[in-house]
Parts: structure tokens; C-alpha cells; sequence
């Protein structure tokens, strides 16, 4: 046995107790006299000491010896410590060490092995299996542990069956660029990685399960950002009998569940907003309504003046920034250089501000009065004290812009607070959407997900206005969670096929199977998929998923620890029938 207690365990009522303990030395502090070592495991910390009075010379100078990161085993008996540290569990004992083993030594680290560390990121991805030893990263990984253990509890006891699904399928057209995968023993054909166990999930409600769900690997092979990876884990479910309503109801009582358990928070029924009015009132589908600042369409009270930029604009929209109108010109000139980034694209912004005394002074005084702009505040529900924004131009380019704006207001006055929880619905989205470079249409979600009750004959006549019965939980500004009733008849499934586009022949190569199933009395069901990660991160009060992911890959689609993706050798390709293109 290489210990009898870890180093998080130990405590006064153990004083006078014979111990061994094991794990990595996280610091060594020599005082001549005296070497006190800091002892660590997953658990915690616990502190030693080799005391000349008490501790024969050959072991005080072993302990002298000891560098960071040795990984050590000693026995000892537990004693109280003189200097009591109350940060940690531990603090009020030491371990009096009589007799010590290095189990390994360690070289130097990269960085230091501390809660704040000298490591910058990249060096510390190159070595993740050390930056997991840190609090910071080890506390995320139990804490994403504790989030899936409540989500197995949650979706067990209402009757959920955990299935798996092949990871080695058939690529199928599902929005995003597959991973591929050669097969060795059939030349020439390939397998697809999963973007998401969609078809098999839908299989396995033709197959009569009833309630599925699945805490499983996605991967996807597209560019990256900061809150993506090209590998992710969902939380997959599926259930039959049922209706839209049903399927919120679980899962809102999920959220529920998490919340509470996880972080302590209990919230009522979840408000539900229309994919078209958080357009309109957001700018985009996953609105944060942990604050105000909706917008106002200013349309029909700021046109018709002189100001041509408005008059020749799509759509005028505004929000009221609370307490900004204190922003200085320089201020406000550094924000329209912020709405101006390409990252956001906007040819200006209009500002008003809202004066203590009830006075209005704006970028647009030679065009607007006093009146006028007291309308605009009115519109916006802007205060004295505040800073009413305006952008124009194209509908949807505009409200995009405003959207990132709103978020960025949001930001800089800390309205965005990590342990303040607001989810919602957003449903009735869009069927299909328009690719306009084509002309075509394509799914929004997935070929899969029905249209609502009674629009099935819309797709001839305005495949455009069709509403989707789809659905997408968001929480703090970030889609945790999305699904849909499914399409579970096969004529229905081939319109919708023909309507992205589909061949017949191509539906049938490519989703045969499916079909074939649906001939079998498949039953009405439908679904929804969380992003663990991302639900994870939100409930951990951060923003990155790479936080909460042990082995991540970089904004490449790199895993720079090991060095993959790699060239494999020409044997390999030869075996695979592979004949690799040279760069030009």
C-alpha cells in the first residue's frame, strides 16, 4: 500500500497518528535546521517536516534533495503545526516524516506546478498532462465530472436508456465537413466520423427504445475559433411519443436540475422567445438577457429628415448604453473605431447623449432636435444618465453589428456576471435557409427536423416562411442545447429531401437506410442535443471550453502535445491505397 490517507484527508483529529502518504513535492522550504517539504496528490496538500531534533541526518539531508515534482512516499506521525495555515484543509497539522522513499525524481518543469503559473498557453498545451496538475485545470475536470454524473442521474431516473453508436460511419450531408476515415480491407471506400449520432439515434426509436440518450464524441472538420474544437462531446437524446412540449419539459427540468445541484440556483419556468423576435429584439438567435439594452427600430421616428444615411438605410436600429452618456469624445470616437472592425463591419455609428438635466446632445444635432431625439429616447427606454447607440444600414448586417455591440456594452460595464443565470427557448426557427451565392436552399438544423403542424404544404408555394418544429436552449448568451421533432414518414422525409436539392437517387444513396426504416411503423420522436462542453464551461462561470476539455487542441486543430495530426509513413499508404498529392 502506498498510502494510508491522501494529502487533502488529514486533520487535527488525526494528530498522534501513524501515516504514510504518497504524491509529487510541490515545494521545499531549508532552514538549516529544519526542512519543511509541501506534499501534493489530486486531493490537496498536506505539509512535512524533517526536524533536526526529531529526524536522523541521513533523512534531513534526503529531504534537502528532494526537487519540485518528485514523486515521494514517506511515513511519519501525525503532529500539530506551530504556524497554522487556515487556507487550506489541512493547515492546522504536519506530518513529522520518519522514513522517505523517492518513488521517481522529476527534471525541472516548463513552469511552475501553481494556481498562478509562469506558463503561457502554449507551452503549458505542449505539456497538458503538467498543467493538469495545477488546481485550475484539475478543479475543472473533476468539476465537468460532477456536471455528467448529474446528467446520467437526471436522464436514468426519467426512465433514459444509454446506448452507444458507431464512431465509424457513413459521411452524410449534415452541414459541416466530415473526418474520414480509409478503410484498409475494402480499397477505395471510407468511413466518416460522426458529426452527430443523428441517423442512429432516430434508428434506435424505430427500434422501440423509447428514451435514448448518449454522452458522446462529435467531430466536425471545420475552421476553429476560441469556444470550438474539432472533436466535442454531446449530450444526445432522443424520445418517442412526443410532442415539442414534452421534449422542453424534460430537459428544462434538466437545467433545472443542474443548476440546483451544481451551483445552488433555482429558477422558475423558462421564458420562450420566437427565432424571428430575437432576431428583431437581439439580433441574433442566443440572446443574453442577463441585461437590457433591446433594441429600438427608429425607422419610422429618424427618417424622412435630411440625414441621408438613414433615409437610405434598410433598417435604423438603437439601444440605450445605462449610465454611458459620461463617456468622453475620446471614448466615443475609440467606439465608433470598434463598431468600424472588420470583425463587425459597421460604416459608423450615431450616438445621443442623455443629459442629467433632460437635454439630448448627439453626432446628429444639425439634423435632429430636441424633439426628435427625445423620441428616440423615449423608443429606446433611455434614461438621463444614459448613451443611446445607433446603427444602419442592411436588416440583417445591422442588427448583426448591434448584436456585437450589445455584447461588447455589455462587457465593458460587467452586466455579463458569471454566477447569474438566465436560460431560455428560442423556438419556431426557420426550415430552410436561402444559400444566396446558389440559389438553393438548405436545413437550418438538419434534413430531419419537420416542419411545424400544418405547413408541410408551404414547401411548394414559400419554402422561405415555413417554420421549423425546432428548438434551442440557450443559456447566457451561448446555445447549451438544440433539437427538433423529426420527420418519421418516409413520403414527408423524400419531400423534404427534393426541397434541399436531393435527387432521388441521392436521397436513396445516401439515406437508404433510414428510409428503409421508416417503412418498418417508425414512431413519431424527436430530440435535442447539449454541448457538454460548452453547458460545462457556462456552469463554471468561463468562457473557454478548452478550459473544461483535458486534452484540447489549439485554433488550429492541433494537439501540439503530441503532435498530431502527423504525416504517416508510406508503408502505411501503400496498405491503404493512398497516393498523396506534393504541395505545388
Amino acid at each position: 500500500m502506498y498510502r494510508s490517507h491522501t494529502c487533502g484527508e488529514l486533520r487535527e483529529s488525526d494528530i498522534n497518528t501513524k501515516v504514510t502518504l504518497a504524491g509529487w513535492v510541490q515545494k521545499t522550504r531549508d532552514k538549516g535546521f529544519v526542512v519543511w517539504v509541501d506534499l501534493r496528490d489530486r486531493y490537496g496538500l498536506t505539509q512535512l517536516v524533517f526536524d533536526e531534533d526529531r529526524t536522523s541526518s541521513k533523512l534531513l539531508e534526503q529531504a534537502r534533495h528532494l526537487g519540485r515534482e518528485f514523486v515521494v512516499q514517506v511515513e511519519g506521525e501525525v503532529i500539530e503545526r506551530t504556524s497554522k495555515n487556515p487556507k487550506i484543509p489541512t493547515g492546522s497539522i504536519e506530518v513529522l516524516v520518519e522514513k522517505l522513499t523517492v518513488l521517481n525524481e522529476s527534471i525541472t518543469p516548463p513552469f511552475t506546478i501553481e494556481n498562478d503559473t509562469d506558463g503561457g498557453e502554449d507551452l503549458r498545451m505542449r505539456y497538458r498532462y503538467l498543467d493538469i496538475r495545477r488546481n485550475p485545470v484539475k478543479n475543472n475536470l473533476i468539476f465537468r465530472s460532477k456536471v455528467t454524473m448529474e446528467v446520467r442521474k437526471y436522464l436514468s431516473d426519467n426512465g433514459f436508456i444509454e446506448v452507444e453508436t458507431p464512431y465509424l460511419i457513413k459521411s452524410t450531408p449534415e452541414g459541416a465537413r466530415d473526418f474520414v476515415v480509409p478503410s484498409r480491407m475494402n480499397e477505395g471506400q471510407f468511413y466518416a466520423l460522426p458529426q452527430s449520432p443523428q441517423t442512429f439515434k432516430q434508428l434506435l426509436m424505430v427500434g422501440g427504445m423509447d428514451k435514448y440518450f448518449q454522452i458522446v464524441k462529435c467531430f466536425r472538420d471545420e475552421d476553429l475559433r476560441a469556444d470550438r474544437q474539432p472533436e466535442f462531446t454531446q449530450i444526445d437524446c432522443e424520445m418517442s411519443f412526443v410532442e415539442q412540449e414534452d421534449i422542453l419539459d424534460v430537459f428544462e427540468g434538466l437545467t433545472k436540475h443542474l443548476l440546483k445541484e451544481i451551483k445552488g440556483v433555482e429558477i422558475s419556468a423558462f421564458p420562450r422567445i420566437t427565432y424571428d423576435d430575437a432576431m428583431r429584439i437581439y439580433g441574433n438567435d442566443k440572446p443574453d438577457i442577463r441585461f437590457g439594452m433591446e433594441f429600438a427600430e427608429l425607422n419610422a421616428i429618424a427618417q424622412h429628415k435630411d440625414f441621408q444615411v438613414f433615409n437610405s438605410s434598410e433598417l435604423v436600429v438603437a439601444i440605450a448604453v445605462p449610465g454611458a452618456a459620461g463617456y468622453s469624445r475620446k471614448e466615443i470616437d475609440a467606439l465608433i473605431d470598434w463598431v468600424r472592425r472588420p470583425q463587425v463591419g459597421a460604416k459608423g455609428m450615431v450616438y445621443v447623449k442623455c443629459n442629467e438635466d433632460g437635454s439630448y446632445k448627439s453626432s446628429v444635432d444639425k439634423f435632429y432636435d430636441q424633439e426628435d431625439l427625445a423620441k428616440w429616447a423615449e423608443a429606446t427606454g433611455a434614461k438621463p444618465g444614459d448613451l443611446i447607440c445607433v446603427l444602419s444600414g442592411d436588416k440583417d448586417k445591422t442588427r448583426t453589428q448591434m448584436s456585437a455591440l450589445r455584447m461588447e456594452m455589455a462587457n465593458r460595464l460587467g452586466l455579463r456576471k458569471p454566477d447569474e443565470f438566465a436560460p431560455l427557448w428560442v423556438v419556431d426557427f426557420p426550415l430552410l435557409e436561402l444559400d444566396e451565392e446558389t440559389g438553393n436552399y438548405h436545413a437550418m438544423h438538419h434534413p430531419f427536423t419537420s416542419p411545424k403542424p400544418g405547413q408541410l404544404e408551404l414547401l411548394e408555394t414559400d419554402p422561405g416562411a415555413v417554420r421549423a418544429n425546432a428548438y434551442d436552449l440557450v443559456l447566457n448568451g451561448n446555445e447549451i442545447g438544440g433539437g427538433s421533432i423529426r420527420i418519421h414518414d418516409k413520403e414527408v422525409q423524400a419531400t423534404m429531401f427534393k426541397h434541399l436539392g436531393f435527387t432521388p437517387e441521392e436521397a436513396r444513396e445516401q439515406f437508404g437506410f433510414l428510409m428503409d426504416a421508416f417503412q418498418y411503423g417508425a414512431p413519431p420522436h424527436g430530440g435535442i442535443a447539449f454541448g457538454l462542453d460548452r453547458l460545462v464551461a457556462i456552469l463554471g462561470g468561463q468562457e473557454t471550453i478548452r478550459d473544461f476539455i483535458a486534452f484540447p487542441k489549439n485554433n488550429s486543430g492541433r494537439d501540439v502535445m503530441i503532435d498530431a495530426p502527423a504525416p504517416i509513413d508510406q508503408e502505411q499508404l501503400d496498405e491503404l491505397n493512398l497516393k498523396l498529392n506534393k504541395p505545388s
